[in-house]
């Protein structure tokens, strides 16, 4: 198969070390694409599970080491950005590794005549910076959410049903979250705003999304624990969302690609962790 080229790779929340990650589709995914310049938007290592009741598998080793094989045989530059789940490199970055590793807590990139802003997005939150108490409470919410929804999905499987997402549909029916969701991307735009920057890419809400706010394009890479999702800019300098599916996997429904910019996040003044 060949590899589709792109100039820019940005994948967040892969959340390694966990048990929903989706550690393989995600090396799958690099493995099928080139890229120039990688962009890993924080929360690739959960060092927050991983510290409690996460576990660290070969599966995650093998994406890393997709990413040493991309530098090594493709000449791609890697970027990670610092999130919130892996604030254990708070005690390094910045720091460059070699020619074409870095690690950073931000980052200024270049696409054609435009400038991105990119951070992974947990500056705004409060309750991952003032209350972590009150995001770590929220982290084990989610994963037990995601834990039943495996659960559901493998009833559903055996009686011949699609892949149905319950944490999208409770985040779609609260009010706390649509605001939260609202009130993130706002905040994001006027920090590219604040920077000179012409848009803003982020991670972190597990919420894939590309749109305009008041002149300022707001990019979301989304994430590999559910949605399976990247945002890729070709050598033209035009930026698309990319959702992962291979035969074998689950496909994204098209409606969920259409109107993914739209779901709200599950109850993220509690959960903002994620």
């Amino acid at each position: 198969m060949k590899k589709q080229r792109f100039r820019t790779i940005v994948l967040s929340d892969i959340h390694l070390g966990t048990a929903s990650s989706k550690a393989n589709e995600a090396t799958d995914f690099l493995k099928k694409n080139h890229c120039d310049v990688l962009i890993l938007n924080g929360d690739i290592i959960d060092g927050w599970q991983l510290r409690k009741y996460g576990s660290w598998q070969k599966k995650h080793t093998a994406f890393f080491r997709a990413v040493l094989k991309k530098m090594d045989k493709e000449n791609t530059k890697v970027i990670y950005i610092r999130g919130n789940h892996d604030d254990f490199l708070d005690q390094i970055v910045p720091l460059l590794v070699g020619r074409n590793f870095q690690f950073r807590r931000d980052y200024v990139l270049r696409s054609g005549n435009k400038k991105f802003f990119i951070t992974h997005g947990d500056v705004f939150d409060s309750v991952t910076s003032k209350m972590k108490w009150l995001a770590h409470l929220g982290d084990i919410g989610y994963t037990f959410l995601l834990w039943l929804n495996k659960l559901y999905n493998r009833y559903r499987t055996w009686r011949g049903f699609p892949y149905y997402s319950l944490s999208q549909q409770i985040k779609q029916k609260v009010k706390a979250a649509v605001n939260y969701v609202s009130d993130f991307e706002e905040k994001l735009a006027e920090l590219a705003k604040s920077r000179n920057c012409d848009g803003i890419i982020c991670g972190h809400i597990h919420q894939a999304s590309i749109r305009e706010i008041d002149g300022i394009t707001y990019m979301n890479s989304g994430d590999w624990v559910e949605t399976m999702s990247a945002l890729t800019e070709d050598y033209e300098g035009n930026w698309q969302l990319q959702f992962y599916n291979e035969d074998m996997q689950r496909k994204p429904d098209k409606e969920v690609e259409e109107k993914v910019s739209k779901k709200p996040e599950l109850l993220r003044r509690v959960a903002a962790s994620f």
